[in-house]
């Protein structure tokens, strides 16, 4: 009997609370080979999400290398997130310094050397798009070796979590995400509102996974302590809203996604008001006379995102379980 062989994968992440148990879910697949993790500066800094990455990384006993990138977005000042997940992005428990260091190589560098290496693998973000957005400007050819690019980024048509328009990973380098959206990127938006409502990790689930009594899951949730008081301060739930790990879960299995379409995105980079907007033409009128101006440098690219508006929530909760066993 042949075995498998298995999906490569490459993860950029700005690694803080959600984050680390995306990859968690990644090294502990059975069926995936993580080649290797990028890190850019969002949810902490620089220095701290590649700390928090390599952490990860040897709590799954994982041997994969992790390359810092992008220290700021392209343009803008960097604004971090600490006042959701943590000074330290994973909850500020003091967690130990990783034995392991960062590589040399610059992550954009990384990410154009393991695209190349490794032709249809699956690309996903979990943080603001600088690294990628610099690697396909330097680049752009990478954008037709990529398999899926499944990016976890913005809030199609519904409410931000930063601003009224905006989720965090696209606000911080709208300049960045517009840069990735119409590079030709086989792209699959994971929005924020996928983790909400039934998504959340309420009191039963959490206490379901501390019941497993490994390390993994009792870190995924003590890590994502802090975040939790601050999603009952943002939403009013109590609960623990994991978005980069719904991400992960679509991408070691597109059919927990129960509601797929395709459309041209982009993304406001102008406007102060809905600046990180990623405008989904869902009833297909950008192509209208009345806006195709202004939609004109997406139509003439031709490439439609694919974007997920529900998932099986059951399959999805069940999924993290199982990665936390």
């Amino acid at each position: 009997m042949l075995t498998p062989v298995p999906r490569t994968f490459l993860i950029d992440t700005d690694t803080a609370s959600d984050d680390a148990v995306a990859l968690i879910m990644a090294l502990r697949a059975p069926d995936v080979h993580v080649a290797a993790i990028t890190v850019a500066a969002g949810n902490v800094n620089l220095r701290q999400a590649t700390r928090n990455a390599l952490y990860t990384v040897e709590l799954c006993g994982a041997n994969v290398p992790v390359y810092s990138g992008a220290e700021k977005p392209l343009v803008r000042p960097y604004q971090d997130a600490t006042w959701f997940h943590g000074r330290d992005g994973l909850g500020d428990h003091n967690y130990p310094a990783p034995r392991q260091s960062a590589q040399q190589l610059h992550a954009v560098e990384a990410i154009i050397e393991t695209v190349e290496a490794n032709p249809g693998l699956v690309l996903v973000t979990l943080g603001p798009l600088t690294n990628i957005a610099m690697a396909l400007s330097r680049r752009p050819e990478i954008a037709t070796k990529v398999g899926r690019c499944v990016v976890m980024g913005g809030a199609p048509c519904c409410e931000g979590n930063v601003t009224p328009a905006a989720e965090y990973n696209i606000w911080v380098d709208p300049d960045a995400a517009r840069i990735v959206m119409r590079s030709g990127l086989p792209i699959e938006l994971i929005g924020w509102q996928l983790c909400r409502g039934d998504a959340v990790l309420h009191a039963p689930d959490i206490t379901h996974v501390q019941q497993l009594n490994t390390e993994p899951a009792q870190f995924a949730i003590e890590c994502n302590s802090h975040a939790r008081e601050a999603y009952k301060t943002q939403t009013g739930e109590d609960g623990i809203c994991l978005p980069d790990p719904v991400a992960m879960c679509l991408a070691l299995d597109p059919t927990v996604g129960t509601d797929w379409s395709e459309h041209y995105v982009d993304v406001e980079t102008e406007s102060e008001l809905t600046r990180g907007m990623t405008v989904v033409d869902r009833l297909n009128v950008a192509e209208d006379e009345r806006n195709r101006a202004v939609w004109a440098p997406v139509i003439e690219g031709g490439f439609r995102t694919k974007v997920c508006w529900a998932i099986d929530n059951h399959r999805w909760k069940d999924a993290l379980c199982e990665a936390l066993r």
